[in-house]
């Protein structure tokens, strides 16, 4: 915690001790990484970062080789809360900025909240990314405490090293944009408009994130989980955990950078190795890893300064690897160790599995698109995944997948090095023997082509192939939303109840 500014009462009384019993269900973390690309970690096949506690966890664990997330941020989160296509829950083009006037609509049913009604403990500590106005954060749903930069850390001040890396000079102030560009679009506030980034526990600031503060994020996150697992060792709990790391900017911890051979991104990637083992340690130590699930995975394909190999594309794509993450599940004595899965599986599978393992209700007045792969995990023999996936990049359907087959759609983005050409064709790849989509087969394939082009024609009276379909919810709407830290350092009232300045 001393690389940031925070109250220090609220440090040191972050949880309410928890009251002892006996944990019957099962306690559950969701590790997320921001950015990570596939073949970032040892278990996905990288040669260039030490991940010796994700490689343990893998030998001890199960690993899910087709889990899909979506190509940006937001959406993917939007996903794993509710449980449905992330167009479905939060119907956006893109990501939220700060000040945004929409976010997850309060009235959707959280995987935390599902959770919460089953005697669960609740904690969100890291980026929330799904709204930043009080209404949207996530002690608004579902999570009982809550800590973190509410949105991504390039989204500040460049002056105060939100848009550079460790180790560049920084700018000079950068003028805001002039008068009628400062409120962007309903997304929020983007470029010089941006407000200094603040570290936000439950709904009230505790810190300005500045250089200092950025290389001690995974730090803060890390210490702040260990001591939300202590504190309710003896009640089951939901722990999600969504770093920062490894986003553009790229801050390695003071203990960490310059200490991998590849150079600054490597640093982050191996000091969020760091924080997972000491997530890990923390079970094994308090003798809850018997009875704890915990799965670790990316919230988008890597960019172009991660390895995604074997997959082709980047973020912000529908190619895999825009889209597919390196996923483990951990839980020993219920999980198969060092065994893996092709079965399609994602994101939206998140809520109805610990639904199902935490006793959950799911909610019956609307629709889910995610299923329980619980048996998946386990390693039941006859488990199986999703049959059929469709691609989202936005509000448009790019692609669709069925068994090994994936169809991209005709007009969807060409390939790297045309992208402002739309594709001429639909192209065809057979996944299972060409996972990085280097041979499109459409024209020898018709019959194929022509079933995928059916069924993504069945979006078309749901979600919608391009712009909301009648089965797209709405979204969470504030009149006149402000930012938590203004650009003169003031901070917003109804996060602290009076006028303060982080300067």
């Amino acid at each position: 915690m001393k690389h940031l500014h925070l109250i220090p009462a609220a440090v040191l009384a972050l949880f309410a001790p928890a009251t002892t019993h006996a944990a019957a269900k099962p306690n559950l973390i969701f590790i997320n990484i921001d950015d990570l690309g596939y073949a970032d970690i040892g278990p996905f096949g990288s040669k260039l970062n030490r991940t010796p506690n994700l490689d343990r966890m893998a030998k001890e664990g199960r690993k899910l080789t087709s889990f899909y997330a979506a190509p940006v941020c937001s959406p993917s989160r939007a996903a794993l809360m509710t449980g449905c296509y992330p167009k479905r829950g939060l119907p956006i083009p893109h990501v939220l900025f700060p000040t945004s006037a929409v976010g997850l609509n309060p009235a959707e049913r959280t995987v935390a909240e599902v959770l919460k009604d089953a005697g669960y403990t609740t904690a969100c500590i890291g980026k929330w990314h799904l709204g930043d106005q009080l209404e949207f954060l996530p002690t608004n749903q579902g999570f009982d405490y809550s800590l973190g930069i509410p949105y991504s850390n390039d989204m500040g001040i460049s002056s105060e090293g939100s848009k550079s890396d460790l180790g560049v000079p920084l700018p000079k102030p950068a003028a805001p944009l002039k008068a009628g560009n400062q409120r962007g679009d309903e997304a929020g506030l983007k470029g010089n408009s941006q407000p200094p980034l603040p570290l936000v526990e439950n709904t009230v600031v505790v810190g300005r994130v500045k250089q200092d503060e950025q290389q001690g994020i995974v730090e803060t996150y890390t210490n702040a989980a260990v001591k939300f697992i202590r504190d309710h060792r003896d009640q089951p709990f939901f722990l999600y955990l969504p770093h920062s790391a490894v986003h553009f900017p790229i801050y390695p911890g003071k203990k960490w950078a310059g200490k991998s051979p590849n150079g600054i991104y490597s640093d982050w990637v191996e000091e969020v190795d760091w924080s997972v083992g000491q997530v890990l340690d923390t079970l094994r130590e308090l003798k809850l890893d018997s009875n704890t699930l915990v799965i670790f995975t990316s919230d988008n394909g890597g960019t172009q300064r991660a390895v995604n190999t074997p997959l082709r594309g980047y973020k912000a794509s529908t190619w895999e690897g825009g889209i597919r993450v390196p996923t483990i599940a951990w839980w020993p004595g219920k999980i198969p160790p060092a065994t893996s899965t092709d079965a399609i599986t994602g994101m939206f599978d998140i809520l109805p599995t610990f639904a199902r393992l935490g006793g959950g209700t799911l909610p019956q007045d609307r629709k889910l698109d995610g299923m329980d792969i619980w048996p998946l995990l386990a390693g039941e023999p006859d488990a199986k995944g999703h049959e059929d996936f469709f691609y989202f990049r936005g509000l448009k359907l790019e692609a669709v997948r069925s068994g090994p087959w994936k169809l991209k759609l005709a007009g969807t983005p060409a390939p790297a090095g045309k992208k402002n050409a739309p594709s001429a064709g639909p192209q065809l790849y057979h996944l299972e023997s060409d996972i990085g989509e280097s041979k499109n087969v459409a024209a020898a394939n018709h019959a194929v082509v022509k079933r995928l082009q059916q069924l993504a024609e069945t979006m078309a009276n749901d979600l919608g192939t391009d712009g909301e379909g009648p089965g797209v919810r709405p979204l969470g709407r504030v009149k006149n939303p402000q930012p938590f830290i203004a650009l003169d350092g003031t901070v917003r009232e109804n996060a602290v109840g009076t006028k303060k300045r982080f300067e």
